[in-house]
Protein backbone atom coordinates (compact mmCIF):
# COMPACT_ATOMS: atom_id res chain seq x y z
CA UNK A 1 0.00 0.00 0.00
CA UNK A 2 1.49 3.39 -1.06
CA UNK A 3 2.11 6.01 2.02
CA UNK A 4 0.04 8.85 1.86
CA UNK A 5 2.84 12.14 1.58
CA UNK A 6 1.26 14.99 4.26
CA UNK A 7 2.76 18.17 5.95
CA UNK A 8 3.99 16.11 8.59
CA UNK A 9 6.25 13.99 6.66
CA UNK A 10 9.12 16.07 6.30
CA UNK A 11 10.98 16.19 9.39
CA UNK A 12 12.81 19.07 11.19
CA UNK A 13 16.07 18.18 9.23
CA UNK A 14 14.29 17.86 5.41
CA UNK A 15 13.64 20.32 2.63
CA UNK A 16 9.77 20.11 2.98
CA UNK A 17 10.44 21.78 6.84
CA UNK A 18 13.04 23.61 6.23
CA UNK A 19 12.99 25.38 2.86
CA UNK A 20 8.83 24.88 1.33
CA UNK A 21 6.85 25.41 4.67
CA UNK A 22 6.28 29.04 5.13
CA UNK A 23 5.48 30.04 8.78
CA UNK A 24 5.12 33.60 8.97
CA UNK A 25 1.85 34.98 8.80
CA UNK A 26 3.20 38.24 7.86
CA UNK A 27 6.48 37.97 6.48
CA UNK A 28 7.33 41.52 6.28
CA UNK A 29 6.14 42.97 9.71
CA UNK A 30 8.38 42.81 12.87
CA UNK A 31 6.68 44.00 15.87
CA UNK A 32 8.69 46.19 18.68
CA UNK A 33 8.88 47.03 21.98
CA UNK A 34 9.67 50.32 23.44
CA UNK A 35 7.77 51.79 20.66
CA UNK A 36 8.21 55.43 22.50
CA UNK A 37 11.41 55.45 24.00
CA UNK A 38 12.22 58.91 25.33
CA UNK A 39 9.77 60.90 26.71
CA UNK A 40 11.66 63.23 28.63
CA UNK A 41 14.17 63.95 25.69
CA UNK A 42 10.91 64.41 24.09
CA UNK A 43 9.49 66.88 26.42
CA UNK A 44 12.27 69.21 26.64
CA UNK A 45 13.60 68.82 23.29
CA UNK A 46 9.31 70.53 22.40
CA UNK A 47 9.05 72.41 25.29
CA UNK A 48 12.42 74.27 24.81
CA UNK A 49 15.50 74.16 22.61
CA UNK A 50 18.23 76.77 22.81
CA UNK A 51 21.09 76.78 20.10
CA UNK A 52 24.29 77.28 22.32
CA UNK A 53 27.38 79.43 21.20
CA UNK A 54 29.41 76.93 22.87
CA UNK A 55 29.59 73.46 23.60
CA UNK A 56 30.14 74.69 27.63
CA UNK A 57 27.26 76.83 28.14
CA UNK A 58 26.49 79.33 31.48
CA UNK A 59 23.47 80.32 32.73
CA UNK A 60 22.38 82.95 35.24
CA UNK A 61 20.08 82.51 38.00
CA UNK A 62 18.12 84.39 41.04
CA UNK A 63 16.76 83.64 43.84
CA UNK A 64 14.37 86.33 45.72
CA UNK A 65 15.85 87.28 49.15
CA UNK A 66 12.53 88.50 50.54
CA UNK A 67 11.55 84.79 50.57
CA UNK A 68 13.05 84.32 53.57
CA UNK A 69 15.58 86.25 55.13
CA UNK A 70 16.72 85.34 58.55
CA UNK A 71 19.99 84.45 60.91
CA UNK A 72 20.50 82.36 64.28
CA UNK A 73 22.08 83.18 67.33
CA UNK A 74 25.92 81.78 67.66
CA UNK A 75 25.96 82.61 71.26
CA UNK A 76 24.53 82.62 74.35
CA UNK A 77 23.26 86.44 75.12
CA UNK A 78 20.37 88.19 77.30
CA UNK A 79 17.86 89.93 75.61
CA UNK A 80 16.46 92.79 77.91
CA UNK A 81 12.83 92.91 78.27
CA UNK A 82 12.71 96.50 79.16
CA UNK A 83 14.05 97.76 75.77
CA UNK A 84 17.39 98.25 76.53
CA UNK A 85 20.45 97.86 73.96
CA UNK A 86 21.11 94.35 74.66
CA UNK A 87 23.66 92.84 74.68
CA UNK A 88 25.12 95.36 77.10
CA UNK A 89 27.92 97.08 77.34
CA UNK A 90 29.96 96.75 74.42
CA UNK A 91 29.11 93.08 73.72
CA UNK A 92 27.75 92.29 70.11
CA UNK A 93 25.96 89.20 69.97
CA UNK A 94 27.43 86.57 67.40
CA UNK A 95 24.97 85.60 64.66
CA UNK A 96 25.08 82.84 61.62
CA UNK A 97 22.82 80.87 59.31
CA UNK A 98 22.49 83.74 57.14
CA UNK A 99 19.66 84.06 54.49
CA UNK A 100 18.72 86.85 52.02
CA UNK A 101 20.63 89.09 53.71
CA UNK A 102 23.94 91.20 53.56
CA UNK A 103 26.20 88.62 54.81
CA UNK A 104 28.19 89.19 56.74
CA UNK A 105 26.12 91.45 58.77
CA UNK A 106 26.24 95.47 57.89
CA UNK A 107 24.93 98.44 58.69
CA UNK A 108 22.03 97.35 56.22
CA UNK A 109 20.58 95.29 58.95
CA UNK A 110 19.83 98.29 61.33
CA UNK A 111 16.24 98.91 61.97
CA UNK A 112 15.47 95.17 60.72
CA UNK A 113 12.39 93.85 62.94
CA UNK A 114 13.18 90.15 63.89
CA UNK A 115 10.88 87.49 65.43
CA UNK A 116 13.42 85.08 67.50
CA UNK A 117 12.27 81.61 67.92
CA UNK A 118 13.71 79.09 69.82
CA UNK A 119 12.81 75.51 68.54
CA UNK A 120 10.25 76.68 66.19
CA UNK A 121 8.45 78.57 69.41
CA UNK A 122 8.44 82.64 69.40
CA UNK A 123 10.38 84.12 72.52
CA UNK A 124 10.59 87.66 71.20
CA UNK A 125 10.67 90.16 69.13
CA UNK A 126 13.20 92.61 68.81
CA UNK A 127 14.91 95.38 66.55
CA UNK A 128 18.75 95.64 65.30
CA UNK A 129 20.05 99.04 66.75
CA UNK A 130 23.47 98.17 65.97
CA UNK A 131 26.06 95.92 63.60
CA UNK A 132 30.00 95.93 64.20
CA UNK A 133 32.10 93.05 62.83
CA UNK A 134 29.38 91.18 61.69
CA UNK A 135 27.76 90.86 64.93
CA UNK A 136 24.59 92.79 66.33
CA UNK A 137 22.61 94.79 69.04
CA UNK A 138 18.94 93.83 69.80
CA UNK A 139 16.52 96.19 71.54
CA UNK A 140 13.61 94.46 72.63
CA UNK A 141 9.75 95.08 71.68
CA UNK A 142 8.23 92.50 73.62
CA UNK A 143 9.33 89.10 74.97
CA UNK A 144 6.47 86.28 75.14
CA UNK A 145 7.42 85.96 78.94
CA UNK A 146 7.50 89.53 79.71
CA UNK A 147 11.00 89.19 81.62
CA UNK A 148 14.12 89.39 80.31
CA UNK A 149 14.66 86.45 77.34
CA UNK A 150 18.46 84.48 77.44
CA UNK A 151 18.91 83.61 74.06
CA UNK A 152 20.52 80.23 72.85
CA UNK A 153 22.70 79.26 70.25
CA UNK A 154 20.89 78.19 67.21
CA UNK A 155 17.86 80.74 68.00
CA UNK A 156 16.39 81.53 64.70
CA UNK A 157 15.72 84.95 63.92
CA UNK A 158 13.08 85.53 61.00
CA UNK A 159 13.12 89.66 59.77
CA UNK A 160 9.37 90.45 59.52
CA UNK A 161 9.61 94.12 58.80
CA UNK A 162 11.61 96.94 59.26
CA UNK A 163 10.88 99.97 61.28
CA UNK A 164 13.33 103.85 61.38
CA UNK A 165 12.98 106.61 63.58
CA UNK A 166 10.78 110.15 62.65
CA UNK A 167 13.08 112.28 61.28
CA UNK A 168 16.36 109.87 60.38
CA UNK A 169 18.01 109.46 57.27
CA UNK A 170 17.77 106.93 54.55
CA UNK A 171 19.29 103.46 55.91
CA UNK A 172 22.31 102.03 54.17
CA UNK A 173 21.49 99.85 51.27
CA UNK A 174 22.92 96.40 50.25
CA UNK A 175 22.40 94.43 47.11
CA UNK A 176 22.54 91.02 45.86
CA UNK A 177 24.47 89.27 42.70
CA UNK A 178 23.14 87.39 40.18
CA UNK A 179 24.43 82.96 40.24
CA UNK A 180 26.25 81.32 37.76
CA UNK A 181 25.60 78.01 36.94
CA UNK A 182 26.76 75.66 34.14
CA UNK A 183 26.82 72.49 31.95
CA UNK A 184 27.43 70.77 28.68
CA UNK A 185 26.69 69.64 25.42
CA UNK A 186 27.45 65.95 24.64
CA UNK A 187 28.33 64.30 21.34
CA UNK A 188 26.70 61.22 21.16
CA UNK A 189 27.62 58.91 17.78
CA UNK A 190 25.37 55.53 17.12
CA UNK A 191 26.77 53.41 13.85
CA UNK A 192 25.52 50.90 11.93
CA UNK A 193 26.89 49.03 9.19
CA UNK A 194 25.97 45.79 6.84
CA UNK A 195 28.03 44.45 3.53
CA UNK A 196 27.07 45.86 0.04
CA UNK A 197 24.88 41.81 -0.38
CA UNK A 198 23.43 42.31 2.88
CA UNK A 199 21.96 45.09 1.45
CA UNK A 200 20.84 43.97 -1.48
CA UNK A 201 18.98 40.95 -0.32
CA UNK A 202 15.25 40.50 0.16
CA UNK A 203 14.70 39.26 3.66
CA UNK A 204 11.90 38.07 5.65
CA UNK A 205 10.63 39.86 9.02
CA UNK A 206 12.33 42.74 7.14
CA UNK A 207 12.95 42.80 3.94
CA UNK A 208 15.53 45.54 4.12
CA UNK A 209 17.89 45.01 6.80
CA UNK A 210 19.58 48.37 6.31
CA UNK A 211 16.34 49.95 6.90
CA UNK A 212 15.67 47.87 10.20
CA UNK A 213 18.68 48.31 11.33
CA UNK A 214 18.22 52.72 10.80
CA UNK A 215 14.97 52.19 12.48
CA UNK A 216 16.17 50.58 15.69
CA UNK A 217 19.70 52.86 15.66
CA UNK A 218 17.74 55.87 15.40
CA UNK A 219 15.41 54.42 18.55
CA UNK A 220 18.95 53.47 20.53
CA UNK A 221 20.20 57.01 19.62
CA UNK A 222 17.50 58.57 21.44
CA UNK A 223 17.22 56.25 24.39
CA UNK A 224 20.87 57.10 25.21
CA UNK A 225 20.22 60.87 25.01
CA UNK A 226 17.45 60.10 26.89
CA UNK A 227 19.49 58.42 30.12
CA UNK A 228 22.72 61.15 29.87
CA UNK A 229 20.01 64.11 30.38
CA UNK A 230 18.41 61.66 33.22
CA UNK A 231 21.37 60.12 34.93
CA UNK A 232 24.54 61.89 33.24
CA UNK A 233 27.27 63.38 34.93
CA UNK A 234 29.83 66.09 33.92
CA UNK A 235 32.87 66.59 35.50
CA UNK A 236 33.46 69.96 37.69
CA UNK A 237 29.52 69.87 38.53
CA UNK A 238 27.08 72.75 37.50
CA UNK A 239 28.49 75.54 39.66
CA UNK A 240 25.81 74.94 42.50
CA UNK A 241 28.55 74.12 45.29
CA UNK A 242 29.46 78.28 44.57
CA UNK A 243 25.91 79.05 44.20
CA UNK A 244 23.33 80.67 46.87
CA UNK A 245 21.32 78.37 46.69
CA UNK A 246 20.81 76.34 50.34
CA UNK A 247 21.54 72.86 49.52
CA UNK A 248 21.49 69.52 51.33
CA UNK A 249 23.33 67.30 49.30
CA UNK A 250 26.79 69.17 48.05
CA UNK A 251 29.62 66.91 48.67
CA UNK A 252 33.62 67.81 49.16
CA UNK A 253 34.38 67.18 45.62
CA UNK A 254 37.44 69.08 45.17
CA UNK A 255 36.20 69.91 41.28
CA UNK A 256 33.01 70.82 42.48
CA UNK A 257 32.31 74.21 41.08
CA UNK A 258 35.16 74.16 38.39
CA UNK A 259 34.04 75.37 35.21
CA UNK A 260 37.04 73.64 33.33
CA UNK A 261 35.95 72.19 29.80
CA UNK A 262 33.84 69.61 31.73
CA UNK A 263 35.70 66.48 30.56
CA UNK A 264 37.90 63.60 30.18
CA UNK A 265 40.31 62.15 27.44
CA UNK A 266 40.19 59.48 25.02
CA UNK A 267 42.93 57.15 24.17
CA UNK A 268 43.79 59.73 21.34
CA UNK A 269 44.15 62.72 23.90
CA UNK A 270 40.71 64.37 22.41
CA UNK A 271 38.04 65.88 25.12
CA UNK A 272 35.21 64.10 25.95
CA UNK A 273 32.75 66.13 27.50
CA UNK A 274 29.85 64.71 29.04
CA UNK A 275 26.26 66.49 30.13
CA UNK A 276 24.86 66.46 33.88
CA UNK A 277 21.31 64.87 33.92
CA UNK A 278 18.46 65.84 35.92
CA UNK A 279 18.20 63.40 38.35
CA UNK A 280 21.53 63.55 38.76
CA UNK A 281 21.84 66.95 39.73
CA UNK A 282 18.86 66.32 41.98
CA UNK A 283 20.69 63.30 43.44
CA UNK A 284 23.98 65.58 44.36
CA UNK A 285 22.65 69.11 44.70
CA UNK A 286 19.04 68.95 46.36
CA UNK A 287 17.69 68.86 49.51
CA UNK A 288 16.20 66.01 51.47
CA UNK A 289 15.57 67.74 54.83
CA UNK A 290 12.15 67.12 55.95
CA UNK A 291 12.11 69.89 57.97
CA UNK A 292 13.48 72.51 55.20
CA UNK A 293 11.19 74.31 53.45
CA UNK A 294 13.20 73.77 50.10
CA UNK A 295 13.65 70.14 50.25
CA UNK A 296 13.28 68.98 46.82
CA UNK A 297 14.46 65.12 47.13
CA UNK A 298 12.04 62.80 49.07
CA UNK A 299 11.94 59.58 50.02
CA UNK A 300 8.80 57.02 50.14
CA UNK A 301 8.78 54.11 52.80
CA UNK A 302 6.94 51.77 54.71
CA UNK A 303 6.22 54.84 56.82
CA UNK A 304 4.88 57.20 54.06
CA UNK A 305 0.98 58.23 55.10
CA UNK A 306 -1.39 60.51 53.77
CA UNK A 307 0.08 63.35 55.72
CA UNK A 308 3.45 63.12 54.63
CA UNK A 309 2.00 63.03 50.69
CA UNK A 310 0.16 66.09 51.67
CA UNK A 311 3.40 67.55 52.88
CA UNK A 312 5.27 66.63 50.16
CA UNK A 313 2.69 68.13 47.75
CA UNK A 314 3.28 71.36 49.49
CA UNK A 315 7.16 71.85 48.93
CA UNK A 316 6.53 70.48 44.81
CA UNK A 317 4.04 73.43 44.43
CA UNK A 318 5.28 75.77 46.59
CA UNK A 319 6.67 77.58 42.76
CA UNK A 320 3.13 77.52 41.19
CA UNK A 321 3.90 76.40 37.29
CA UNK A 322 2.76 78.44 34.32
CA UNK A 323 0.94 76.22 32.96
CA UNK A 324 -0.91 74.52 36.20
CA UNK A 325 0.01 71.41 36.00
CA UNK A 326 3.89 69.56 36.69
CA UNK A 327 5.21 67.14 34.86
CA UNK A 328 6.32 64.06 36.38
CA UNK A 329 8.47 61.45 34.76
CA UNK A 330 7.79 57.83 36.69
CA UNK A 331 9.35 54.50 36.83
CA UNK A 332 7.04 51.50 36.38
CA UNK A 333 7.68 50.77 39.61
CA UNK A 334 6.65 54.39 40.88
CA UNK A 335 3.60 54.03 38.75
CA UNK A 336 2.53 51.24 40.09
CA UNK A 337 3.18 52.82 43.66
CA UNK A 338 0.66 55.45 42.93
CA UNK A 339 -2.01 53.63 41.41
CA UNK A 340 -1.99 50.95 44.60
CA UNK A 341 -2.69 54.38 46.83
CA UNK A 342 -5.35 55.90 44.92
CA UNK A 343 -8.84 55.47 46.07
CA UNK A 344 -10.38 55.17 49.64
CA UNK A 345 -8.69 52.21 50.13
CA UNK A 346 -4.99 53.32 49.63
CA UNK A 347 -3.03 56.04 50.73
CA UNK A 348 -5.75 58.25 52.23
CA UNK A 349 -7.23 55.49 54.33
CA UNK A 350 -9.63 56.34 56.63
CA UNK A 351 -9.27 59.88 56.65
CA UNK A 352 -11.55 61.05 54.39
CA UNK A 353 -9.83 62.20 51.73
CA UNK A 354 -8.41 59.92 48.49
CA UNK A 355 -6.18 60.20 46.01
CA UNK A 356 -6.84 60.19 42.58
CA UNK A 357 -5.22 59.12 39.87
CA UNK A 358 -6.87 59.60 36.61
CA UNK A 359 -7.07 56.98 33.35
CA UNK A 360 -4.26 56.65 30.87
CA UNK A 361 -4.32 59.74 28.32
CA UNK A 362 -1.86 60.36 25.12
CA UNK A 363 0.12 63.72 25.02
CA UNK A 364 -0.07 65.87 21.88
CA UNK A 365 3.38 65.17 22.09
CA UNK A 366 3.01 61.04 21.75
CA UNK A 367 3.73 59.43 25.16
CA UNK A 368 0.89 58.40 27.77
CA UNK A 369 0.28 60.05 30.68
CA UNK A 370 -2.52 60.05 33.80
CA UNK A 371 -3.40 62.77 36.31
CA UNK A 372 -2.42 62.06 40.12
CA UNK A 373 -4.99 64.44 41.62
CA UNK A 374 -2.66 65.93 44.68
CA UNK A 375 -4.11 68.91 47.34
CA UNK A 376 -2.22 71.48 46.07
CA UNK A 377 -1.99 70.45 41.82
CA UNK A 378 -2.10 68.19 39.38
CA UNK A 379 1.06 66.06 38.15
CA UNK A 380 0.99 64.70 34.97
CA UNK A 381 2.60 61.41 35.71
CA UNK A 382 4.44 59.91 32.34
CA UNK A 383 5.57 56.01 32.56
CA UNK A 384 9.52 56.78 31.36
CA UNK A 385 10.90 53.21 30.17
CA UNK A 386 14.63 54.90 30.52
CA UNK A 387 13.26 54.65 34.62
CA UNK A 388 14.24 50.94 34.70
CA UNK A 389 16.14 48.64 37.19
CA UNK A 390 17.64 50.82 39.48
CA UNK A 391 15.43 54.03 38.92
CA UNK A 392 12.20 51.37 38.50
CA UNK A 393 10.40 53.56 41.65
CA UNK A 394 11.91 57.14 41.01
CA UNK A 395 9.75 60.19 39.81
CA UNK A 396 11.58 63.46 38.77
CA UNK A 397 9.11 66.45 38.87
CA UNK A 398 10.25 69.00 36.59
CA UNK A 399 10.13 72.40 36.30
CA UNK A 400 9.25 73.38 32.06
CA UNK A 401 9.95 77.12 33.01
CA UNK A 402 13.67 75.67 34.73
CA UNK A 403 14.62 73.26 32.21
CA UNK A 404 15.67 73.19 28.64
CA UNK A 405 17.59 71.31 25.71
CA UNK A 406 20.72 72.49 24.74
CA UNK A 407 21.94 72.22 21.26
CA UNK A 408 25.29 73.05 20.17
CA UNK A 409 25.23 70.95 16.68
CA UNK A 410 21.53 70.20 14.98
CA UNK A 411 21.06 66.29 15.31
CA UNK A 412 22.21 64.24 12.19
CA UNK A 413 21.88 61.62 10.10
CA UNK A 414 25.63 60.81 8.24
CA UNK A 415 25.48 58.53 5.23
CA UNK A 416 28.27 56.43 3.62
CA UNK A 417 31.08 57.40 6.15
CA UNK A 418 33.27 54.45 5.32
CA UNK A 419 34.40 54.76 2.03
CA UNK A 420 38.25 54.45 1.75
CA UNK A 421 39.39 51.61 -0.78
CA UNK A 422 35.93 50.88 -2.18
CA UNK A 423 34.44 49.72 0.79
CA UNK A 424 31.75 46.89 -0.42
CA UNK A 425 29.04 48.13 2.47
CA UNK A 426 27.20 51.07 4.10
CA UNK A 427 28.30 52.42 6.93
CA UNK A 428 25.96 55.41 8.56
CA UNK A 429 26.14 56.68 11.69
CA UNK A 430 23.81 59.10 13.91
CA UNK A 431 25.31 62.10 15.73
CA UNK A 432 23.90 64.82 18.05
CA UNK A 433 26.12 67.42 19.99
CA UNK A 434 23.18 67.91 23.00
CA UNK A 435 22.96 68.67 26.61
CA UNK A 436 20.37 69.99 28.95
CA UNK A 437 20.21 73.27 30.74
CA UNK A 438 19.56 73.00 34.57
CA UNK A 439 18.86 75.98 36.40
CA UNK A 440 16.83 76.79 39.97
CA UNK A 441 17.48 73.29 41.09
CA UNK A 442 15.01 73.96 44.13
CA UNK A 443 12.19 74.21 41.45
CA UNK A 444 12.48 70.54 40.51
CA UNK A 445 12.15 67.30 42.69
CA UNK A 446 12.91 64.04 42.93
CA UNK A 447 10.65 61.19 44.86
CA UNK A 448 13.04 57.68 45.54
CA UNK A 449 10.20 55.12 46.58
CA UNK A 450 11.57 52.37 48.72
CA UNK A 451 7.99 50.95 49.78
Amino acid sequence: MATEKNILSGTASGVLYTDRRNFYVDPQVTKELWTDVAPFTTMISNQEQRAVPDPTFKMFEHRNPWVKQSFNINESDTLSANGTESPASTDYSDVDGIQGLANPADSSWIGLIVEIRSGGVKKATAIISAVDSGDVKFKAISTESGSDYTMLVGDECLVIGNAHGEGSSAPDAWSDELDVVYNSCQIFKTPLQVTGTLEAAVLRGESSELARLRRMKAQEHKMQKEKAFLFGQRVGGTGLGDASYDAGNLDSDPAEGALADGGRTDSNGNLIRTTYGIIAALEKYGNSTATHDGQNVFTVDSTYSYGSFVDDMEKVFQYIPEAGVKRAFVGAGALGYWSKMAGDSGLAGNSGWSVNLGDMKRDALGFNYRVLETPHGMLQLIPTPALRGNYNKYMAVVSDENLFHAVYRPSMYQTNIKQDNAFDGVKDQYMSDEGVGIQLIESHHLFKITA
